[in-house]
C-alpha cells in the first residue's frame, strides 16, 4: 500500500461522498452525538478498505461495532447492542487473523480470495438459522425494540461475519442484505427522533459501499484465478 495510486479515482470519490454526506447530515440533523459521527466515519472507511482486501478494514470494523453497540443501546435496540458487541467484533477479529495469515502473493494489503464448496454453504446456513433462533429468544427477554427487523439483522449479520471470515466475495452482498435491515431499522428510529437521520444514511452509504465491494472482490477473484 505504497503507492500514492493504491485507491482508484472510483474509491476516492465514494470515500469522500460517503464522508461528505454523513457530516453533513450530522451538521444538519444532529450536531450533538459526535459517538455517532465517529462511528459512521470510522465505518465507512473500514468499507472502503474492506473493498481492497486489506486487513486495516477489519481492524477498524472492531472499532466500528464496539461504537455501533453503544449507539444501538441509547435506542432500546439491543438486538444491534448484543450483535455488534458478542458477534460482529469478536467475528471480525477472527477475520482480521485469517486475513493477516493468508495473503496474496505475499502482498499483506490484499487477502487471497476463497471460494467456498456448496457444502459449507448449507452449514453456514444451518449455522444463521440456530443463530438467529437462539439471539430471538434473548431478543424477546429483553423486550428489544422492533423485535423482527432485529431479528433479521442478527441473521445477515451473522451469514456476513461467516463469510468474511471465510474470505468469500459474497460477504459483501451478505454486508448488503444486512444494511437494507439497518435501513429500515434506523428509519424507525428516525420517525421518532430525527438524531438518528444520521445513522440512517450512514447505511444507506454502507449498502453503497458493500455493492461496491462485492463488485471489487470479484474483480480480485478473476485477476487472482488468472495469474495462478
Amino acid at each position: 500500500m505504497k503507492s500514492a495510486s493504491y485507491f482508484s479515482k472510483v474509491e476516492l470519490l465514494l470515500w469522500g461522498l460517503s464522508f461528505g454526506l454523513i457530516v453533513f447530515s450530522f451538521l444538519l440533523f444532529d450536531r450533538v452525538n459526535f459517538l455517532t459521527l465517529a462511528a459512521s466515519l470510522i465505518g465507512t472507511t473500514s468499507l472502503i478498505f474492506n473493498a481492497k482486501g486489506n486487513p486495516i478494514g477489519q481492524a477498524l470494523m472492531i472499532v466500528f461495532s464496539l461504537l455501533y453497540g453503544l449507539i444501538s443501546y441509547t435506542y432500546s435496540y439491543f438486538g444491534e447492542m448484543i450483535t455488534y458487541l458478542g458477534m460482529t467484533a469478536p467475528m471480525a477479529l477472527f477475520a482480521l487473523i485469517s486475513w493477516l495469515r493468508n495473503p496474496y502473493g505475499g502482498n499483506r494489503a490484499e487477502v487471497a480470495v476463497n471460494r467456498i464448496k456448496r457444502e459449507e454453504v448449507y452449514v453456514a446456513m444451518a449455522l444463521m438459522v440456530l443463530v438467529t433462533l437462539f439471539f430471538y429468544y434473548i431478543l424477546d427477554y429483553f423486550e428489544t425494540t422492533n423485535i423482527v427487523p432485529s431479528t433479521l439483522s442478527v441473521a445477515t449479520s451473522f451469514i456476513a461475519v461467516y463469510l468474511t471470515f471465510r474470505r468469500s466475495p459474497y460477504f459483501a452482498l451478505a454486508y448488503a442484505a444486512n444494511d437494507i435491515v439497518l435501513i429500515v431499522l434506523w428509519s424507525l428510529a428516525a420517525i421518532e427522533s430525527m438524531k438518528y437521520l444520521s445513522v440512517l444514511i450512514c447505511f444507506v452509504m454502507f449498502l453503497i459501499n458493500d455493492l461496491y465491494g462485492f463488485v471489487n472482490w470479484k474483480r480480485m477473484e478473476k485477476r487472482q484465478i488468472s495469474m495462478t
